[in-house]
């Protein structure tokens, strides 16, 4: 048992990592945040939920979310630290928020007595509704973003990203409803897609 309990963690630790990378953007980069928030939004609510929501019913364990999330804020941590090492402003890159989100998810699935379809309904679109609006908040936060973006370019951005003039106010709120209800929508029918992939995995 013991043995099993070790290597769920190192599984759910690749897995999270694998799922937030290959999902889109994972992390802010200042000098491209607001234009990736919209595509970050979509993609990491969706990743949470499908990859929580699979965990959480494997173990049938509310707080399987909060540990998934854990493991991703951490790994996006290592690269902020990767990039200051690099030279860059410590406000170069900007660490996600998925914790609260995957709280939300933890509590539906608690409150709800561990029903499976109301933590994939509820649940997701808690997590689609709440993740854009907390990393909204997040990029608010960040020292100028603009001064940023022009004084410390990445290497490997390509000319056609590179920040021209200051147009991020026009589009201050739709990022936040194009990013929130999507990821709302979408977050259901993955999380659906999630729970089936447990089941298969039992029947194996």
């Amino acid at each position: 048992r013991r043995t099993t309990h070790y290597l769920f963690i190192v599984v759910v630790a690749v897995n999270s990592t694998l799922l937030t990378i290959n999902s889109g953007d994972y992390i802010f980069y200042t000098d491209w945040a607001w234009t990736s928030f919209v595509v970050f939004s979509i993609a990491q609510s969706t990743m949470l939920v499908v990859g929580a929501i699979y965990y959480m019913l494997f173990t049938g364990v509310p707080g399987t979310a909060t540990y998934y999330a854990t493991i991703m804020t951490i790994y996006t941590w290592v690269a902020k630290g990767a990039w200051f090492a690099l030279g860059y402003p410590y406000d170069f890159i900007v660490v996600p928020v998925w914790i609260p989100s995957a709280m939300l998810l933890d509590l539906t699935y608690w409150a709800t007595r561990r029903n499976k379809h109301a933590a994939i309904i509820i649940g997701g679109s808690l997590v689609g509704l709440s993740l854009p609006m907390f990393n909204m908040i997040n990029l608010i936060l960040v020292r100028d973003p603009l001064e940023m973006a022009f004084k410390y370019p990445r290497p490997t951005l390509p000319p056609y990203m590179t920040p021209i003039e200051p147009q991020v106010g026009k589009f201050y709120n739709s990022p936040v409803a194009l990013g929130s209800g999507a990821g709302a929508v979408l977050s259901v029918p993955i999380a659906a897609l999630g729970a089936k992939l447990n089941t298969w995995t039992y029947r194996w």
